[in-house]
């Protein structure tokens, strides 16, 4: 592959993919926290809203999505969402379904005591989520978020077929111009091992940090 091949179509695509991947995993996160502690909300008719999107968007195709926003939309509202947004709306709106259930198991693991101890204390019922129940449970999170965002890494790949210039579609487009498929392909499988593997690291390390505020020993020192 020639050096004007991998400047103008592969550095570019792996650019883009980066930027979906960060733009989606934003929108996911939103998502998951905001439907996940609806999902434990006292009122039945919040936790009945917040399950409803939630099988909704599971059991939706990201990719059906995808194509929807972007050629039923715009018929319907009159304006046209550009390619690269249609895929973070749908990339971030299905993760994020996936994501609420991971925020919602790890709220529901925390112990009955702790909960109790905030009424005990007066706590607001934010309070008692922002203080008590979220800092124990986002280090239960981190593994479940991590398979997920390397899932959702590997899901932007879908954007190629809305001809979003993303790796994948760089690929497509430098085996049409050097009719070389093994070269190509080979080096995008390693440039998404890489992505992934630097997401892995960095998410372990958030994992190991937000364990250390609660004052939780981790591989590599214990906490004092």
């Amino acid at each position: 592959m020639t050096a004007g091949l991998w400047q103008n179509w592969v550095l570019p695509g792996i650019w883009i993919t980066i930027q979906l991947l960060v733009y989606s995993a934003a929108l996911a996160a939103v998502v998951a926290f905001g439907v996940g502690m609806a999902r434990t909300h006292s009122s039945r008719f919040v936790r009945f809203l917040a399950g409803f999107y939630t099988e909704i968007f599971r059991g939706t195709s990201a990719l059906v999505l995808m194509f929807w926003l972007f050629f039923v939309v715009p018929p319907l509202l009159g304006w046209q969402l550009v390619p690269m947004w249609a895929a973070v709306l749908a990339l971030g709106l299905s993760y994020g379904a996936y994501g609420a259930e991971i925020v919602r198991g790890a709220l529901n693991a925390v112990a009955p005591a702790q909960r109790e101890a905030g009424v005990a204390l007066s706590f607001t019922p934010w309070q008692r989520m922002r203080l008590i129940l979220l800092p124990q449970a986002v280090p239960e999170m981190m593994p479940s978020f991590c398979n997920l965002l390397i899932e959702l890494l590997k899901g932007t790949a879908l954007v190629s077929l809305l001809g979003v210039g993303d790796v994948s579609f760089a690929a497509y487009l430098v085996r049409l111009a050097t009719q070389e498929s093994a070269q190509i392909y080979t080096i995008v499988l390693v440039i998404y091992f890489v992505l992934a593997f630097l997401v892995t690291r960095s998410m372990k390390a958030l994992e190991n940090k937000t364990k250390r505020n609660i004052g939780i020993s981790v591989a590599g020192g214990a906490s004092k």
